[in-house]
């Protein structure tokens, strides 16, 4: 147990080791990154969901302390039995569920596909949509292209990237942004994090929109106004509003995509609302 009552640990799913990060008792709560992080992003967020929860930041298999083989998918369905695989593996059935940049699609189509087990969702700065924006384009490219694609997983692509993510960068210190080039040391697990950036298939974020009208628990959206990463992201979150009826939006201004590097300890507070004060819709 580390300091703060975080407890770390490992699963075997489908021969893979998957790494996590958990804080409290109570309902869980499950906390999914996006790229290049891991559940290290999500540790200021933790300490006042694990008040009344069963907080779980999970390192998706590609990053963090999580196996990162080179020759997965890294698809939504590989995705989706991993997810399923290690929340079986915890004796978790039903959840709330957060999501974060890549973890938003990746949580997004596990719900559409176990929506039974989820009990409340929250989405932070993330993609939704089918149709990508310029943005998301160029980083895929990125992702395919000799030469781009090595810098961008190496440590001074991925010093990048959170510093670029960031919009008060005097918030995001030196031992944080080692924390998430660390796991990405050999060419191995640099390939992996390249292939995990370019492997969920457009048909994958169609089901997501198809699904969103049909939610019917209650969702909370929350996100930095000032995401360089995600540009539209205004846009995304008011057509995902429309879509849900029940939606509560609102943002955190002056805050960038990483928005838990930022403002990780309000995030937290306004989660635990959402998630054990605000009335759950459970639909007719």
């Amino acid at each position: 147990m580390e300091r703060g009552g975080v407890t770390r640990g490992r699963v075997e799913v489908e021969g893979l080791e998957i790494a996590y990060a958990e804080q409290g008792n109570g309902e869980p709560v499950l906390l999914l990154h996006g790229w290049p992080t891991s559940s290290h992003l999500w540790r200021e967020v933790m300490p006042a969901l694990a008040e009344r929860s069963r907080a779980i930041a999970i390192d998706l298999p590609g990053f963090g302390a999580s196996s990162k083989p080179a020759d997965a998918s890294y698809s939504f369905r590989f995705y989706g039995r991993i997810l399923t695989g290690f929340l079986d593996a915890l004796g978790v059935e039903r959840l709330g569920l957060a999501v974060h940049d890549l973890g938003g699609p990746v949580g997004l189509h596990w719900a559409s596909q176990h929506p039974e087990r989820v009990s409340r969702l929250a989405l932070l700065n993330t993609l939704v949509f089918s149709r990508p924006s310029y943005a998301v384009v160029a980083f895929i490219a990125a992702t395919r292209t000799p030469g781009v694609r090595s810098w961008l997983t190496s440590p001074a692509g991925i010093r990048f990237t959170m510093r670029h993510g960031v919009h008060d960068k005097s918030l995001l210190s030196e031992d944080d942004i080692a924390a998430y080039q660390r796991p990405f040391a050999d060419r191995e697990a640099r390939v992996a994090l390249r292939r995990s950036g370019s492997g969920l298939h457009p048909a994958g974020l169609r089901e997501i929109e198809r699904w969103l009208p049909e939610i019917a628990v209650s969702v909370r959206l929350l996100y930095g106004e000032r995401d360089r990463i995600l540009p539209d992201v205004a846009r995304t979150m008011r057509k995902v509003a429309e879509l849900v009826p029940q939606a509560e939006l609102s943002t955190l201004p002056d805050c960038g995509h990483f928005c838990q590097e930022e403002r990780g300890a309000e995030i937290g507070e306004e989660l635990a609302r959402f998630f054990f004060e605000a009335p759950a819709r459970t639909g007719d």
